[in-house]
């Protein structure tokens, strides 16, 4: 392989990585607070009394309770004091800067220090935060945050059940009323035949890389890597869209918005993880080298990045949590398995050069010696 070639895809890959952490720097602050999973289900049963225009539901594996108000008139979430916390309209979302909740709901542990102005009894003091008519929050009466598993749970941890029932009180024009909703504990999932299986493929990916890369075999190998990788490359934007359709996005736009918002970083991985293994179909000079670097990409930033959708029961995708265990396996067995077959390959084309005989260079025809 030559030097030039693999200096420029260095060059290319080193500036689209830069370029890639910093648009998904900010990303990533966004959506932090988002689990990759979790063994605890909170759903959203009623609202009481029902309002047309006015609906509730959990996002993000239940990490998030949605309020969206398409009633006209505006209606306010009470905080833990019963003091007003939001207030949710066709004008926007409003926060209350002297409610404790508008602190303690911005992580999922609720564990921010509050400010000195943050007093439930004094009055509202008003904060635009989103021109929408959806409120996303925190609420730690639909959450479990202890570190400790219910004692009802700890007593069988091997059947789902009931941890509690839970209320969220709302008021709309003076008028009482109540996001109900429940929280269960739903056992986790073994998770070793799934590692047994990404284990399997990667060991098949990455023996490709044993073919000989100058043989007609070897360009089938090349090409079968580059394949498998594209695969997994749909299958990290497929699980993407997934995570963003279950942080609430609706429509085309919503869900291009969530991608951008809070998932720039694997979308990105597995538009990269795509394009290189078209690269490899192609059979490109540095095909090698793009296979390792973006297989790494990949199994890191898609693949690690989700490893507890495999050994938790709720999952923040709208599909079966089955489905969602298949892409992350597939996603870990290409990826890897695109490294250890670039490698492999790259390893092979190293020695093969060594072990090239070399011809020694031309001399200079001696000059006729003078008599």
């Amino acid at each position: 392989m030559s030097r030039v070639p693999l200096r420029r895809a260095g060059v290319v890959v080193t500036a689209a990585l830069a370029a890639l952490l910093a648009l998904a720097a900010p990303a990533a602050a966004h959506g932090a607070d988002a689990p990759a999973g979790t063994d605890y289900r909170a759903e959203v049963t009623s609202l009481s009394p029902a309002r047309p225009g006015l609906t509730a539901r959990m996002v993000e594996a239940g990490a998030r309770l949605e309020l969206t108000n398409r009633t006209g008139p505006e209606v306010e979430v009470l905080g833990y004091s019963g003091e007003p916390y939001l207030r949710v309209g066709p004008g926007g979302v409003y926060e209350n800067t002297r409610s404790p909740a508008t602190y303690l709901n911005r992580t999922i542990t609720g564990d921010t220090q509050l400010p000195p102005q943050a007093d439930p009894a004094a009055a509202p003091s008003w904060r635009r935060v989103s021109d929408g008519p959806s409120a996303r929050w925190h609420d730690q009466r639909t959450l479990w945050l202890e570190s400790d598993l219910p004692p009802q749970v700890t007593a069988d941890p091997t059947r789902e059940q009931r941890v509690r029932d839970w209320v969220v009180p709302v008021r709309a024009g003076g008028e009482p009323i109540e996001v109900r909703g429940t929280l269960d504990w739903v056992p986790p999932p073994d998770p070793y035949p799934w590692w047994a299986a990404a284990t399997l493929g990667f060991l098949l990916v990455g023996a490709a890389g044993l073919v000989p890369g100058g043989s007609a075999a070897g360009g089938r190998a090349l090409r079968g890597v580059g394949a498998l990788l594209a695969l997994g490359g749909l299958a990290t934007v497929a699980l993407s869209v997934g995570r963003a359709l279950d942080a609430g996005a609706e429509g085309v736009g919503g869900v291009l918005l969530g991608l951008v918002g809070g998932q720039t970083w694997p979308l990105l991985t597995g538009l990269g993880a795509l394009a290189a293994g078209g690269y490899a179909l192609a059979r490109r000079e540095a095909a090698d080298f793009t296979l390792a670097l973006a297989g790494a990409c990949l199994a890191l930033f898609a693949g690690v990045a989700n490893l507890a959708v495999l050994s938790r029961s709720v999952v923040p995708v709208l599909w079966p949590a089955s489905l969602a265990r298949v892409l992350v396996t597939l996603i870990l067995a290409t990826g890897a398995g695109a490294v250890a077959a670039g490698l492999l390959r790259l390893h092979a084309a190293s020695r093969a050069a060594r072990q090239a005989p070399r011809h020694p260079r031309p001399t200079a025809a001696a000059a006729p010696a003078r008599h």
